[in-house]
């Protein structure tokens, strides 16, 4: 059985600028990882996740403005992260998923665990600062 992580984050900033910080290297890189992303199906890429060491993606779903999605991790590890924005007001509703989590595994327990810490205590808000930090300058 495989479990996903769901995540929800509102920010204050039109969906076209959330798409650039998911989607531009220089600016996936000062909230999250750095990495040669790049919104197009197909698209082979690494995330330096520091410690984790660089993680191989694939780009398997674009949808400009709306959805991006792709494969995330090596070693027998079958993760997707997807990131799906919605209008909300002037701001945008961000929903991620990293789905692939096998929970009878117990690396993947604890990574389950860890990361869904990490994504609504710590990644979405440092992305939700860096917007902020951007729209004021």
């Amino acid at each position: 059985m495989t479990e996903t992580i769901h995540v929800d984050q509102f920010l204050a900033q039109p969906p076209a600028k959330v798409w650039r910080m998911l989607t531009e290297p220089d600016r996936l890189a000062r909230w999250w990882a750095a990495g040669d992303i790049r919104p197009e199906v197909g698209h082979r890429f690494t995330l330096d996740m520091g410690g984790w060491g660089r993680q191989p993606c694939t780009v398997t779903e674009v949808d400009d403005e709306r959805l991006l999605s792709y494969t995330f991790g090596e070693g027998g590890v079958d993760w997707t992260i997807t990131w799906r924005l919605v209008a909300e007001g002037t701001g945008t509703r961000l929903f991620l998923e990293h789905g692939g989590f096998d929970l009878d595994d117990p690396g993947h327990q604890k990574s389950f665990t860890n990361m869904s810490r990490g994504w609504a205590g710590s990644v979405l808000p440092r992305l939700a600062r860096e917007l902020e930090e951007v729209a004021a300058s």
